[in-house]
């Protein structure tokens, strides 16, 4: 039985830990990681939010467990979160962000606020007044076809338009190709930080109807400014593979950049631009696992 006084409080964890090549297991009730020659690190499990699993890694049945326990989240990613393949359980126990995302996305008022937000963090201006977000929605278009466009004049590659069948992959052209793997290896970073959140991929608010409305929503506000300067890159250098080699750029993009760092607050940012709190819990919630009790009490711990 964990009391209280025995974990810490999230606000004073690391927020993620990649980890990569090795076996998790428990010894001695801790995590270890024991890597190909059988050197053992220990894994400060407690003091992490989330652990991000890189290929290479094989994880026992007791550290999934412990994961579990500490209310440590794990998510199944590809090198740098390129493809997220499974989570843990995201937002806990309680779903009171859940509840949140869900009241701003039904109140059409709150949901236009949010809209708004994510159109100026992307273009970095007031979108239009009175406007509904369908309305914002055309105008958006027309704005992304001229980033298209410049970025094509950067690179000097040759863009006609934005064309993606994925029944039918050899169909589409080179710069094409490169833009939808790119595309890809964003909603695998963002799905993770979506989920690493405590939010539900499927509710979104300029995309809507899809499992990973959400996680579109969130890759756009970030999308012309990391992964699409690589897809267009490597056309321009005119690469063989070019479905590996934008991969590649994007994995080693994202670990550059430390971009998983970046996209919660930006998403908490355009959330809370609606003006809303989040919904006190139910009186039959289950209570929070990790109390916020008094810091630790050292400067150097975050408060």
């Amino acid at each position: 039985m964990r009391l209280d006084s025995e974990v810490i409080p999230i606000k004073e964890r690391s927020s993620m830990l990649f980890l990569h090549c090795g076996r998790l297991d428990v010894e001695d009730g801790a995590l270890v990681l024991v890597d190909a020659r059988g050197v053992r690190m220990q894994i400060p499990l407690g003091g992490i939010t989330c652990l991000l699993l890189e290929p290479g890694i094989t994880i026992t049945h007791a550290a999934v467990a412990l994961a579990a326990d500490c209310g440590t989240l794990l998510l199944w990613i590809g090198e740098a979160g390129v493809r997220l393949y499974s989570a843990g359980q995201p937002g806990g126990a309680r779903a009171d962000r859940l509840l949140y995302q869900a009241k701003l996305a039904l109140i059409d008022e709150l949901r236009l606020k949010v809209v708004r937000a994510m159109y100026r963090f992307r273009f970095g201006e007031e979108p239009p007044q009175r406007r509904s977000i369908e309305q914002l929605r055309g105008i958006e278009g027309v704005r992304v076809r001229t980033l298209y466009k410049e970025l094509a004049a950067r690179y000097r590659v040759d863009w006609g338009k934005r064309s993606y069948n994925p029944r039918d992959w050899d169909a589409a052209d080179p710069v094409n190709k490169a833009v939808s793997v790119a595309n890809h290896s964003l909603y695998g970073i963002c799905e993770a930080a979506v989920l690493a959140a405590g939010y539900a991929p499927a509710i979104g608010f300029i995309h809507t109807g899809k499992p990973l409305s959400f996680v579109y929503d969130v890759a756009d506000l970030f999308k012309f400014e990391t992964v699409l300067p690589v897809a267009f890159r490597v056309v321009a250098e005119k690469r063989r593979d070019i479905a590996r080699d934008v991969r590649l750029g994007c994995r080693d993009m994202f670990r550059e950049k430390k971009l998983l760092r970046r996209i919660i607050p930006v998403m908490e940012e355009v959330l809370a631009a609606a003006g809303e709190a989040l919904p006190k819990a139910h009186p039959e919630a289950v209570p929070i696992a990790f109390p916020d009790q008094k810091g630790l009490g050292d400067v150097g711990h975050r408060n």
